[in-house]
């Protein structure tokens, strides 16, 4: 069997980058020149990055990095592909390479952070019956796939998750505090707001879910689903041990990792609809997507004949 051609780098790097500007300047230039497509930001406090390209145009990438005092320590989580898994590159200088959005109670992750576990240690760790799990990712990316038994906060956006266990704080106090992500660049983050805030044996899954999966010794074992990522690919399969599908399509309520876009311009929304239900509901995630729909093509049609 022929190795894939492509490969999907995941990565992320906290260090003080004194000027991201220029250093967004200069690493759009090695992007460019190697023909990568991705998402990359860049920032004070360091870098955050999706890329893809060639086998041979990432491997040159990852030693440019490697090989930079500034990134020196950076790791990749790597993926095999047929082709390009982005329509484009995007790199961005901002404030944060992860938006948590604590203003003047920011923190450097290098400086306070939780406890690393690594797959095996966190597998274990999730038998303790004094953990708790606290998914650390928008709710909607937990839809598609979680570790078993997990807490996952109702937020749309991980500047509000502070807020949400700052509420709920009855549900951490005392316990094994086990907190994990897609890659983990988030945990390491919210891991030290959590010991910020008090909280005594916080915990981070080393790697994240992507590391969790691709271990040997631990197969991805209980989680419960597929990851979703934030490229083409959508969903990446993670558990080989007990897989198991934990999404519905929305209107059979039938197991489902499908997803599909609103018909509805306006609309748009990304919804789980199963092959048989999108020919059904003409793929509209609900009945008032498709009046409002249909009465915007009415009116189209209307002013196009008037014409």
């Amino acid at each position: 069997m022929n190795e894939a051609p492509y490969q999907v780098l995941l990565y992320y790097f906290y260090t003080t980058i004194e000027n991201p500007e220029a250093y967004r300047d200069e690493h759009r230039a090695l992007c460019e020149r190697l023909e990568l497509k991705g998402r990359i930001i860049v920032g004070n406090e360091g870098i955050n990055g999706t890329v893809s390209g060639t086998v041979e145009n990432c491997a040159e990438y990852m030693k440019a990095l490697e090989t930079d005092p500034l990134t020196a320590g950076i790791e990749f989580k790597i993926d095999p592909e047929e082709g390009h898994v982005f329509p484009k590159l995007s790199i961005k200088a901002r404030t944060e390479i992860v938006t948590l959005g604590l203003g003047e109670e920011d923190f450097s992750p290098n400086e306070v952070t939780g406890n690393y576990l690594e797959p095996s240690e966190w597998r274990e760790a999730m038998l303790d019956p004094n953990a708790v799990l606290l998914d650390v990712r928008n709710a909607y990316e937990a839809e598609l796939g979680k570790f078993k038994n997990a807490i996952v906060p109702p937020v749309e956006a991980f500047r509000d998750t502070p807020q949400w266990v700052r509420e709920n704080r009855h549900l951490f106090e005392g316990k094994k505090i086990l907190t994990y992500c897609t890659g983990g660049i988030r945990c390491e983050k919210f891991s030290g707001f959590m010991v910020k805030e008090g909280f005594g044996d916080v915990n981070q899954l080393h790697g994240g879910i992507v590391k969790y999966g691709k271990d040997p010794a631990t197969k991805g074992e209980d989680f419960e689903g597929q990851l979703y990522v934030f490229d083409q690919r959508i969903a990446v399969p993670v558990n080989s041990k007990n897989p198991s599908v934990i999404a519905h399509c929305i209107h059979c309520d039938e197991p489902c990792e499908r997803y599909v876009n609103c018909a509805n311009k306006d609309c748009n929304a990304q919804h789980f609809c199963c092959e048989s239900c999108e020919e059904k509901s003409e793929r509209y995630c609900c009945g008032e997507c498709k009046e409002h729909m249909t009465a915007r093509l009415e009116r189209e049609a209307a002013a196009q004949a008037a014409q």
